[in-house]
């Protein structure tokens, strides 16, 4: 038996971050909980260049998703099962979210959550290489602007200059609706990834009231309804039960004020679910006790699904790269049609890739090669919403996973990728890429025709990893929404939650920052109004 203070599941974005801040009070007793294993010292892990070694690895839970009726039913959603979570894991892009996004989530009931509160905490968590008041230079997270190395890079925005995207700076204080540039990642100058892990736990390890556990998977949370406890709003979460070793025998952890939940926008509603908090009638397929009927729970599933067109290059791609994903390109292509109903944001971004990317592409059938760079439009508002559900009601199951991609009644979402698809197209036949841009691999200059393209995205579109939604915060009286604007779990006490899950709606751009940024404020909010025991 193990008893803190505070015990934070997961240690990915967000929740080491939680974790870093709560135990800046040395008062208080912090533990951070991680599944997987530590980073420290992993080179595979901590040099950002070899990110993509890690997809599908022995560092991911490589979750696949359920059948799609109008998507990709071979992709898989890859999680990052270690300290840092998907920030240790995936590149490491890093945009502040546009100052309408988070106004946009308080006018969806999560009171408090704005442009004003927000940017504040992006400034303090960051230190950043980039010029501008608003930045910060003294937070833990590091931010560099990646320089012009890639020439066929370089071509390519000149060829965006051609096409009428101008080259702009990101994490401006403006929004960019059309532009181009190189990223900002988070990124240390010795090529380290700035993951939560590296900039918010690393440094703290030797700190006498925290305490790191790894390789400490939680099955459940452990709630209580005893007179002694102050369960005026329901159940209070005491603790969770963990399995550390390889024989599933489980040990109680205890937590004396909360239980913070940052399992990710996948396995925090999978948690939820199998501790008796979730729809009734789905718990009760699986045999669970309903704690709480909370029919939100594992809704709202959000992502940024991404189509792919790649040619062969006539020169030499780098051999050298900070990240290999280096560029984003925005634009709002359906602007004036009456389909847009975020003015003010782009609908489409892509990303640049310099090396092959045919995971999606060789299986049907779609010529390759090994000198090649890739655009990947995305859909930065995506209007198809999914689900996570139970697959049993044992936790070592992966849950079921379906984002039911391209399935919006509108048709918005194909009508971008499509758009996007006809966009990469004229920016490679721009006269600054006639050096670079050889034969179209995928789709093919044959595929030519709405029809053709919204057929070969439906086959072959990846995703950029960024699913949210899922446990959304939202007003007291919104019965979809699990959560209150202060992140509190309705309907028991002492349990909160703090990811992308927490996201009313994804953020228009990569959404890694901003799910720190939540970690940032979560703890701000505990620390504002702590949750205790009775007579505490």
């Amino acid at each position: 038996m193990k008893s803190f203070d505070y015990v934070v599941v997961g240690g990915g974005s967000a929740g080491a971050a939680v974790a870093a801040r709560l135990s800046e009070n040395p008062e208080m007793s912090v533990a951070l909980l991680e599944a997987g294993p530590t980073d420290v010292d992993n080179e595979q892990i901590l040099q950002l260049n070899r990110w993509m070694e890690l997809l599908e690895s022995g560092y991911d839970w490589d979750y696949p998703i359920e059948p799609q009726s109008n998507g990709n039913s071979f992709m898989r959603h890859a999680r990052a099962k270690v300290l840092g979570g998907c920030s240790s894991h995936n590149s490491c892009i890093a945009f502040w979210p546009p100052k309408e996004d988070m106004d946009e989530w308080e006018a969806m009931g999560a009171t408090g959550w704005n442009a004003d509160t927000a940017w504040p905490l992006l400034k303090r968590l960051e230190t950043n290489d980039a010029a501008g008041d608003h930045h910060g230079a003294e937070g833990p997270v590091h931010l560099m602007t990646i320089p012009p190395e890639d020439p066929c890079g370089v071509a390519l925005l000149d060829a965006c200059e051609q096409t009428g995207i101008p080259r702009v700076k990101f994490n401006s204080g403006s929004t960019v609706v059309t532009g181009a540039n190189f990223f900002q990642i988070n990124r240390r100058a010795d090529g380290t990834r700035a993951s939560s892990s590296v900039s918010y736990i690393h440094p703290i390890l030797e700190r006498e009231n925290f305490t790191l556990l790894t390789d400490t998977w939680v099955r459940r949370i452990l709630f209580s309804t005893d007179s002694g406890q102050d369960h005026t709003g329901g159940p209070r979460a005491t603790g969770v039960e963990v399995v550390d070793n390889a024989f599933g025998r489980p040990s109680v952890i205890t937590a004396n004020k909360e239980v913070i939940v940052s399992a990710g926008a996948i396995d925090s509603p999978k948690l939820l679910m199998l501790s008796g908090i979730g729809p009734a009638e789905h718990l009760a397929e699986h045999g669970i006790e309903v704690l709480v009927n909370s029919p939100g729970v594992g809704e709202n599933l959000q992502d940024h699904p991404e189509a792919v067109i790649a040619w062969e290059a006539a020169q030499p791609m780098v051999e050298q790269s900070y990240q290999w994903w280096e560029i984003g390109i925005f634009a709002d292509t359906l602007e004036g049609t009456g389909s847009s109903d975020r003015p003010g944001r782009p609908d489409l971004m892509m990303h640049y890739g310099s090396v092959p990317f045919d995971m999606h592409t060789l299986r049907q059938g779609y010529p390759t090669s090994t000198n090649t760079f890739c655009l990947t439009p995305n859909i930065t508002h995506a209007k198809s919403r999914g689900t996570v559900r139970l697959r049993s009601r044992d936790y070592r199951d992966k849950p079921k996973v379906d984002p039911r991609y391209f399935t919006d009644a509108e048709g918005h979402d194909m009508r971008v990728a499509v758009a996007g698809i006809k966009l990469a197209r004229e920016i490679a036949a721009q006269p600054a890429m006639a050096e670079w841009a050889g034969e179209e691999l995928y789709p093919g200059k044959d595929v030519v025709t709405d029809e053709e393209i919204a057929d070969y995205v439906s086959r072959t579109h990846n995703t950029v990893y960024h699913p949210a939604g899922t446990v959304r915060m939202g007003s007291e009286d919104d019965a979809m929404s699990p959560l209150t604007p202060d992140l509190k779990v309705k309907g028991v006490t002492g349990l909160r939650v703090a990811d992308a899950s927490v996201m009313p709606e994804l953020t228009t751009v990569n959404p890694n920052i901003t799910t720190m940024m939540i970690g940032e404020r979560c703890a701000d909010l505990v620390r504002t109004h702590p949750k205790t025991v009775a007579g505490d």
